[in-house]
């Protein structure tokens, strides 16, 4: 049991061993060369597991193709084998390597370089490549590694200078492909549409190659991402040796209140501190994943805390890793990783794609990271060797943690997601319109492969707009020496990122996506980084730039956010009984208004008020009414609908991760006692981005697995009235007041009540 947990105190809620599998290996391609082996087997690889040759077979045959397999299975082999035997046999090909992460591209980068295979001249081109290695990049590399943004912003742009490399382009490979989801994913999918447009304009018709974490129907969501038809692999033919995998609730905390006197749990990031502390003393090399930033840094203090007071040089051994850091800072993280200087880390999804990090003995994962295939993607970090390993969920006080904890089946047995994107979405299919045109002017025939009806519409929206030109060979970009694809985020924060400076200095510390500024480094908020503190001075959003001066108070922060909706268009609506359940366009306005400043332990010590820009958006929601004479036959007098409806609703957004991929901060909610727009009691689940992400789609369509889910979570909580657990939450603007946990049980059992009267529910 972890050190410090009370005597008799049971925070395992479930254990099981994940058995070892034998590896199925085969022989070599007969089209891979002899020099072209040689180097993988003075690695080491004998020979390719099924599942690699039977990638490389379909890839060297010109068929798309993805392979969908565990972690650590080695899918790289499946697209080097082909890329690599052609840039070794035709001088004159090359091929684009996409990632979604630079540390991934540059642990992949480095692989081929240390194969040296004659003819091979693999390059970086990404944002921290220096402007004058890129020329020689453009005039002599034949394999590229960069990434979405750059491909958008420093090749599209200017495939003029790109001519002779698009033209020859044989091999496009898109690593880690599950992560192209929501709208990131909507963005790369047109991106990459664009790509291939470009390329045939130069005659060249590049093989697409995934790699894709096990997902669900990985051949349609790659056939979504690329618009191509695509060939799947999933039969995984690599050795993997046992994982004890446990799930782990923190217990609630007697002498600790959070808000409105409801009980706290032990934190899961101070909980993965612990356990990551006790993970190195043992000698096990150990990451801790952590969902945010901040908490990254704060499992990494806490871990070196508890390590000093044992063995100060062990304290040094931990560390903290995410996105935010400066490339330098990142490089120095990575090696230190790989040569074993550093056995304990710390950090954000940054580390879980790809980067070939051996040896690791444990994983633990601070909270549900949002999805099956992600956790599973990183508790693959550990055994990569085909060692046994360890493997431990942490439950944060959150719905979905809380279900899966006491539900182990969802987790560990029930099959995995599909990835959800929607590359016909108006907000997104316009500003690429709107690249593409000023790449190579659009034909109607470009427009339907864009995106069809949908994408048409927008072009007769952006001419109306005066951005394009409608003239007899199609659409032109009306302003060729202004190009608008710095306009254009496809990370879908909104915009440049917002910069932090301190003070007093003026260092330029890190950065932050505009998105999410107003409720992370509005003026009075607690920002970590590289374990430093700082308290945020100003925030000017206008002119993107956060200063702060350096400060560590004892407590932390949180925003606290107020939404108001209406209903815009009901594309959908289904009655069961007096039960209706819709789906269609809303109007959200959101706006941050004031943050909670909270202990460690999670206690509130105080809230303050905020005057910050209210932001607007057309998206997409779900919705389900309720009629009064349904409340009241549930058992709700109308003084308890209000506090009923707002915990169903707060638990339903904790819990759509389930059933779609997305975070809780990827949507949002309102539920009222009566809506203008309905007439009813109403509860609203959004998405949070213009035009949506496919969340709202996914939950309507699978609303009574959902809502399930949502109830048996709220009823597995053992706290009295409500927690953070099951029914409060942590970005409510509302103070999570009302909030009535028990009404939120009646309120769902009425609405699967009347699903469950008609099949078709």
């Amino acid at each position: 049991m972890l050190a410090g947990t009370p005597s008799g105190e049971s925070p395992l809620t479930h254990a099981e061993i994940v058995p070892a599998r034998d590896g199925r290996p085969t022989g070599w391609p007969d089209w891979v060369p002899e020099t072209v082996r040689a180097p993988f087997l003075a690695r080491g690889v004998t020979r390719p597991w099924g599942h690699q040759a039977a990638a490389a077979e379909h890839a060297w045959a010109g068929e798309h193709v993805v392979v969908s397999t565990g972690t650590a299975s080695g899918k790289s082999l499946a697209y080097q084998l082909p890329v690599l035997t052609r840039l070794h046999t035709d001088p004159r090909a090359t091929a684009l390597y996409l990632s979604p992460t630079k540390a991934l591209g540059a642990d992949q980068l480095r692989t081929v370089h240390d194969l040296r295979i004659d003819g091979v001249r693999a390059a970086s081109y990404d944002g921290d490549t220096p402007i004058p290695e890129r020329d020689w990049v453009r005039q002599h590399a034949n394999w590229v590694f960069t990434n979405p943004d750059m491909l958008h912003r420093g090749v599209l742009p200017r495939h003029g200078r790109w001519t002779t490399f698009l033209r020859r382009l044989r091999y496009v490979v898109i690593d880690e492909c599950h992560s192209y989801r929501g709208l990131f994913g909507s963005h790369v999918a047109l991106l990459l549409r664009r790509l291939r447009r470009v390329c045939a304009r130069y005659g060249a018709h590049p093989t697409f190659v995934l790699a894709s974490a096990t997902v669900s129907e990985p051949a349609a969501s790659a056939s979504v991402l690329t618009g191509l038809d695509v060939v799947e692999v999933t039969d995984d033919g690599s050795p993997r040796g046992a994982r004890a995998v446990a799930l782990w609730e923190p217990p609630l905390l007697e002498e600790v209140t959070g808000e409105n006197g409801a009980p706290v749990r032990r934190s899961a990031g101070a909980e993965t501190a612990r356990m990551l502390a006790d993970l190195v003393l043992e000698g096990a090399r150990s990451l801790a994943f952590v969902r945010s930033r901040r908490g990254a840094e704060l499992t990494a203090l806490g871990a070196r805390r508890v390590l000093s007071e044992v063995d100060p040089e062990l304290a040094a051994q931990v560390a903290a890793y995410r996105a935010g850091y400066l490339p330098e800072e990142r490089r120095e993280l990575e090696q230190a990783l790989l040569t074993g200087a550093l056995r304990g880390v710390a950090t954000t999804n940054a580390l879980e794609l790809g980067v070939d990090i051996a040896g690791l003995d444990a994983v633990v994962v601070a909270g549900f990271p949002g999805t099956r295939a992600s956790f599973w993607q990183q508790a693959g970090r550990a055994g990569r060797s085909g060692d046994d390993a360890l493997v431990v969920l942490v439950a944060r006080d959150d719905p979905l943690d809380t279900y899966l904890v006491h539900h182990p089946q969802a987790m560990l047995g029930a099959p995995l997601e599909r990835c959800v994107l929607d590359p016909t979405n108006p907000y997104v299919l316009a500003p690429h319109l709107a690249c593409a045109a000023s790449e190579i002017p659009l034909t109607r025939d470009d427009v339907d492969a864009l995106g069809g009806p949908a994408a048409l519409a927008v072009v007769d929206d952006l001419v109306a707009e005066g951005l394009l030109r409608r003239r007899r060979g199609g659409w032109f970009w009306s302003h060729p020496t202004d190009r608008p694809h710095a306009g254009v985020d496809i990370r879908g924060s909104g915009g440049e990122q917002v910069v932090l400076v301190e003070t007093e200095t003026g260092r330029m510390l890190g950065t932050v996506d505009p998105g999410t500024a107003p409720a992370t480094v509005h003026p009075g908020a607690v920002h970590l980084h590289q374990g430093e503190s700082y308290v945020v001075d100003t925030l000017d959003l206008d002119d993107g730039l956060a200063h702060v001066h350096a400060e560590d108070p004892e407590w932390t922060t949180q925003a606290r956010t107020v939404i108001d909706i209406s209903v815009e268009e009901t594309e959908e609506c289904s009655a069961f009984g007096d039960l209706q359940v819709c789906l269609g366009s809303v109007e959200v306005t959101e706006q941050v208004v004031g943050y909670l400043r909270k202990l460690p332990s999670g206690r509130v010590l105080d809230s303050t008020p905020l005057d910050m820009p209210a932001r607007s958006l057309r998206t997409r929601a779900v919705w389900y009414t309720l009629t009064e004479t349904a409340l009241l036959a549930a058992g709700l007098a109308p003084a308890r609908w209000p506090g009923a409806l707002h915990a169903a609703e707060h638990a339903a957004i904790g819990l759509l991760p389930l059933v779609a991929t997305c975070d809780r901060w990827d949507i949002g909610g309102v539920s009222t006692a009566l809506h203008p727009d309905t007439g009813h009691p109403t509860v609203f689940v959004h998405d949070g981005h213009p035009g949506g992400a496919g969340f709202a789609d996914r939950a309507h369509e699978a609303l009574r697995e959902w809502l399930t889910a949502t109830r048996a979570a709220i009823s597995d909580c053992e706290c009295p009235s409500g927690c953070p657990s099951c029914v409060q939450s942590p970005k409510c603007g509302n103070g999570n007041d009302p909030l009535d946990k028990a009404g939120a049980i009646l309120v769902l059992d009425a609405v699967l009540g009347r699903l469950a009267e008609d099949p078709a529910g």
